[in-house]
């Protein structure tokens, strides 16, 4: 990318799309029916059995039900769809999986328009950093990975950032309902993920730093509380209509997030490296300067209620996440485009300080293609790299093909690992941490038919059979007491654990 480019953000910004879009949507469906994403069946399951019987009490509220209603309303078009071209003649007929990858691409839709809003959001800044800002996320790879799922943290990601820059206008136009429209924006961002609430402080911040607000400032920040509350409300209603049940389950869910850390490293060092990885270290380097360029710009301005914005959300929600026990990566989406968006400020400050200096124009344009490539590069290409990977056939899916084909419905098979194979509801399957935890002298007498072992368990013990004597001699006798008949070894055609299919030897 030229430096002329980088000074025609139509062009920038509709090729940035075009890339985030591709990105998203590459490899959407990946592991359906076979190796879902964590926790997506706790959504589209819900979304499936609101369709079909009209119940809207999601009865679940470890997530808020917007998306839930989202995916429902998705799920209703693609079953006309599927109707319309013969697929099913009665709800009872459409399994939940033949509506994940419709599901799917709404996630990915809210991925690829959070560029759009994190772009118009930089224009506050200058067209380089809103162009830069939205590459960056566009090529983000946790952005990329996650938005290839049924869940809530790309869509309650893309609300915050509209929350972010709806704040941004509504300070700039000193309007009350500017103000109350941002903060109907975080309640929704609330009724997605709970966390997605915490955006309501950007509203409030602005509302704070606005200097000729028409109207009361106090009556101005309780319009935007209880806007934010009643968009909440509106979009996940029964928090409050089956009150009990929200309470109670989110006491039980606040409560395990507030269990011992299982880490031996503070929580926030932990997310601070999964940043690390998704920015790469030159994007780690400059989000630093990102954050001191706001720092030093809300001491001295211009901008300064801008700078406050950028730099106070992320701040407020990693902390947040610090003294959360419960550590997925994907909690931290929702800081992604900010951080994006200090880092391409970096670089445009660097430019400025290149150009006062008085390097000739030559050498700043080279600079400036220089830092643009390295800002670029590494997160893109990991981002392709999962996409490439993704789009390749796993071992689970060759298992889970393999079975489709061999075994017939109502054969019971237990699996083994936190990532085993999802099998249709056809099959008997039950699930184990670890095969030999199990009482294996009795597989069959419990029905158990066949066994599903895998390398991300027993892998570690047969690389050092020494250190592991014990479990190495445990799968051992698992293996002869069994047959095997069917086995599934990475390779680069084929990426995934090594799957073992063992026949239980009945007495």
């Amino acid at each position: 990318m030229t430096v002329r480019e980088l000074r025609q953000p139509r062009l920038g910004i509709a090729l940035a799309l075009v890339a985030a879009a591709l990105l998203r949507f590459w490899a959407l469906s990946q592991g359906i029916g076979f190796n879902l994403g964590v926790d997506e069946p706790e959504v589209m399951e819900r979304a499936v059995r609101i369709m079909k019987t009209g119940d809207l009490n999601p009865h679940f509220f470890d997530y808020p039900g917007l998306y839930m209603y989202v995916e429902a309303a998705v799920a209703v078009l693609r079953f006309l769809a599927g109707a319309m071209q013969g697929k099913w003649a009665a709800l009872a007929q459409a399994p939940t999986e033949d509506f994940y990858l419709w599901g799917r691409a709404v996630t990915a839709l809210l991925g690829t328009g959070t560029v759009w809003v994190v772009y118009r959001a930089g224009l506050r800044w200058s067209p380089q950093t809103a162009l830069l800002a939205a590459v960056l996320i566009a090529v983000m790879p946790l952005h990329v990975r996650e938005s290839h799922y049924v869940l809530t943290d790309v869509p309650a990601t893309f609300f915050v950032m509209l929350t972010f820059l709806l704040s941004l206008r509504a300070q700039e136009r000193e309007t009350i309902g500017g103000f109350a429209l941002a903060a109907a924006s975080a309640g929704l961002a609330g009724a997605l993920k709970y966390n997605g609430g915490i955006a309501v402080i950007m509203p409030l911040l602005a509302c704070a730093m606005t200097p000729r607000l028409r109207g009361s400032r106090l009556a101005t920040a309780c319009l935007i509380v209880v806007t934010m509350i009643g968009a909440f409300l509106a979009a996940a209603p029964y928090s409050l209509l089956d009150l009990p049940v929200f309470l109670n389950q989110f006491a039980r869910l606040s409560s395990e997030y507030r269990m011992p850390p299982t880490t031996a490293e503070p929580v926030w060092v932990v997310y601070l490296k999964h940043l690390r990885i998704a920015l790469q270290w030159p994007g780690s380097v400059m989000v630093l300067v990102g954050f001191a360029v706001g720092c030093w710009n809300i001491v001295t301005g211009p901008g300064r209620a801008r700078w406050v914005l950028a730099i106070a959300f992320p701040l407020v929600y990693f902390r947040f996440l610090s003294h959360q026990n419960i550590i997925f990566a994907r909690y931290l989406l929702p800081i992604v485009p900010f951080l994006s968006l200090l880092a391409a400020a970096s670089v445009v400050a660097a430019v400025g300080w290149m150009r006062r200096a008085g390097l000739p124009a030559r050498v700043r344009n080279g600079l400036v293609i220089v830092l643009t490539v390295v800002a670029i590069a590494p997160p893109a290409y990991t981002a392709i790299s999962y996409d490439a990977d993704a789009a390749k056939t796993w071992t689970q899916g060759l298992a889970a093909d393999w079975i489709k084909r061999q075994l017939p419905p109502g054969t019971s098979i237990r699996l083994e690992g936190s990532l085993a194979l999802k099998l249709p509801a056809a099959y008997k399957t039950t699930y184990a941490k670890q095969l030999l935890m199990d009482d294996t002298e009795d597989y069959a007498g419990r029905g158990i038919q066949y066994l599903v072992a895998s390398s991300q368990c027993y892998g570690q013990f047969f690389a050092d059979p020494v250190s592991y004597r014990t479990e190495y001699d445990e799968y051992q006798r698992i293996f002869s007491l069994t047959e095997e008949v069917a086995r599934f070894t990475a390779s680069k055609d084929h990426p995934g654990p090594e799957l073992r299919i063992l026949k239980v030897k009945q007495p």
